[in-house]
């Protein structure tokens, strides 16, 4: 299908899996796309015993690394190429071997080529684990090819 003829939810998606498949470290570390629409991702990984720091809980990077890829997501759903130009976490508890995380990224604004994306960091009781947000900016290219 062409993307002029796709839906902004086609094109979200279709933007989603293909940077999810070029994505090499998301899938190592075992990430899944649960959900996706324009500006909009949610994210999930079950916390891994080589992914504990050596007080026996998540790594930061770990959990940084989810937030900043469902970052990724939201903000790639419009089949422009775009990166982060700055982010910041803020860990609010911890997070334990056998948890699944989820990141659920929100766009909070997005003008020209940059966007404020807010991303929280949840357990699977639904406990706020940390708070994440990106600065993002509009680089060459697409995800897709267009028409």
């Amino acid at each position: 299908m062409k993307t002029s003829e796709m839906t902004p939810q086609q094109l979200a998606e279709a933007c989603s899996a293909a940077l999810h498949r070029d994505d090499q470290t998301a899938q190592a570390m075992g990430m899944t796309i649960d959900e996706i629409a324009p500006g909009y991702a949610k994210l999930s990984m079950v916390l891994r015993r080589d992914m504990l720091n050596g007080h026996a809980i998540g790594h930061g990077g770990m959990m940084f690394a989810l937030c900043d890829t469902a970052f990724a997501h939201s903000c790639n759903t419009y089949n422009r190429s775009t990166v982060a130009s700055g982010c910041n976490i803020e860990f609010i508890a911890p997070a334990f071997e056998g948890d699944t995380l989820t990141a659920i990224a929100k766009e909070r604004s997005r003008s020209g080529r940059t966007g404020v994306y807010d991303i929280t960091l949840y357990n699977q009781k639904g406990e706020e684990l940390a708070f994440f947000r990106g600065k993002a900016y509009q680089i060459k290219g697409h995800l897709i090819p267009e028409d």
